[in-house]
């Protein structure tokens, strides 16, 4: 039998492209990234080991790699950045306004239950406004510093 084709920092590197890119309030947390890089790659092996096609040990590892993984503040706000301020400041600013504003926002956060599928809730859609109102705010009595 053939060794797995993935090794540990496969999973390290796919776990930090998408922490830095939709939870980067978390893309420093070495021990978590090592962690859960760790766990993937023994899942993977594991997986191999007792016989499953690559697709499926994939599709293992990456349940293990990103769980809890799928709803990103970060992209939320970044969404309601774009969508609703985008006139405001140029396009080069979006990004870094949005990390400015994710700790405003943490609050707003607290009052609903993020789930993984909770963008596709009607509690999004008040979260969403709630958001935009925040950060509104925010914009009113601070500017766009």
């Amino acid at each position: 039998m053939k060794t797995p084709p993935k090794n540990l920092s496969h999973f390290t590197l796919r776990l930090k492209e998408l922490l830095n890119t939709s939870f980067p309030e978390h893309s420093g947390d070495k021990a978590f990234i090592d962690y859960r890089s760790r766990l993937a790659a023994n899942a993977y092996e594991g997986a191999f080991m007792a016989g499953n096609t690559l697709p499926q040990c994939d599709e293992i590892a990456n349940y293990i790699l990103f769980e809890g993984l799928h709803f990103s503040k970060f992209d939320t706000v970044f969404k309601v950045v774009c969508n609703e301020f985008d006139t405001t400041m140029a396009d080069e600013a979006l990004r870094p306004f949005a990390l400015k504003m994710l700790p405003v926002c943490e609050p707003v956060f607290v009052s609903y239950e993020l789930t993984d599928d909770f963008t596709d809730t009607a509690a999004f859609d008040l979260c969403y406004t709630e958001l935009t109102g925040t950060i509104a705010l925010w914009i009113e009595e601070n500017g766009l510093q």
